[in-house]
């Protein structure tokens, strides 16, 4: 079967996804998204962290562990101490033209523009094929199956620091036959739901979405000068709509998942869920659209981060409602 490639806006859900339709599930990249209960929000401030940060996703990892709790497909999953061991195993599953996925290092992805690549080990690709010492690879920002030489691979697959990916890689060996998708959807809904309003710690879920808001106005505290808060201010911009969210901080892809599983399971219900949550988006936006304009203006007096944090703590509002209702109707369907 050949490996059909795609691209998605994000790269876990877009690569769970092109190896489960790939083994013939009829899957979206917003179902995988849901399903696996993606959505969510953290505000972290932490000496390991050399300025304040905040993640609108779960942890990298779980869109895959969770799609296989929620639907029973089973995923081969492999590290390597030695490089040359990876190489081997990656090469071997190549040869049997087993698409495989494999965590990697985004910066040594030499076939996307050189201004786009950082550093960051939680970037997935799928290898689909091994010529003439070149891999084949299927990354959903690439609008092309894409050449990557040896030892750009390597690197990838074996660099160092946080999240190193030691070679990890895997791929579906046992996907059912018949999946229950009326209660895989609505366990992923009470999940992410739960996540956003029930976790006790202040910093995950709504509580962190306010504690963002609370703690913006002290951002030009901890920077070393204004060029270092313009540019911490415009990361908010760079996190909600260009780290592979699909725009407002996956908000916008959540309600495409749920206006997907309103079709598929034909409720009502879902579909206006969908439709605040893409209103929720939009309020996002002007807030990524708002940090993105004082930032580069170098606009950041106090009146303007107070302006950010009435936003913020806007959408922590709206967020509140909506995950509450959310998770109170989960509870009626299953």
């Amino acid at each position: 079967m050949t490996f059909k490639h795609t691209m998605a806006a994000h790269c876990e859900s877009g690569t769970v996804a092109a190896l489960l339709k790939h083994e013939g599930m009829d899957i979206s990249e917003p179902l995988v998204f849901g399903m696996s209960a993606g959505i969510f929000f953290g505000y972290f401030e932490s000496r390991k962290f050399p300025f304040p940060t905040f993640v609108v996703r779960n942890r990298p990892g779980q869109i895959r562990t969770g799609m296989a709790s929620r639907i029973g497909v089973k995923f081969r999953e492999q590290k390597f101490r030695d490089p040359g061991a990876g190489e081997r195993a990656l090469d071997d599953l190549l040869a049997r033209e087993i698409p495989v996925a494999c965590q990697t290092d985004f910066f040594y992805m030499n076939y996307l523009p050189g201004h786009v690549r950082v550093h960051i080990n939680v970037h997935f690709i799928i290898a689909v094929e091994k010529k003439d010492g070149v891999y084949l690879v299927s990354d959903c920002y690439s609008p092309d199956i894409a050449p990557l030489d040896r030892d750009s691979m390597m690197k990838a697959r074996f660099a160092g620091g946080s999240f190193a990916p030691r070679g990890f890689m895997f791929y579906p060996v046992s996907v059912p036959e018949r999946i229950d998708y009326r209660t895989a959807i609505w366990k992923g809904i009470r999940s992410a739901a739960f996540n956003m309003v029930r976790l006790p710690m202040p910093f995950l879920g709504v509580r962190g979405i306010r504690l963002f808001a609370k703690k913006v106005v002290d951002w030009p505290r901890l920077a070393r000068d204004t060029e270092h808060l313009s540019h911490e201010i415009m990361k908010i911009n760079i996190l909600l709509e260009d780290q592979g969210t699909g725009g407002a901080g996956f908000r916008f892809m959540y309600a495409t998942f749920l206006r997907e599983a309103a079709e598929r399971l034909k409720d009502p219900d879902l579909h206006d869920m969908s439709k605040r949550i893409m209103e929720i988006g939009d309020r996002w936006r002007e807030i990524s659209l708002f940090a993105a304009r004082i930032g580069k203006r170098r606009d950041l007096g106090q009146d303007r981060l107070r302006e950010l944090s009435s936003l913020i703590y806007e959408r922590a509002d709206a967020e509140e409602s909506f995950f509450r209702d959310l998770l109170a109707m989960s509870k009626k369907k299953i």
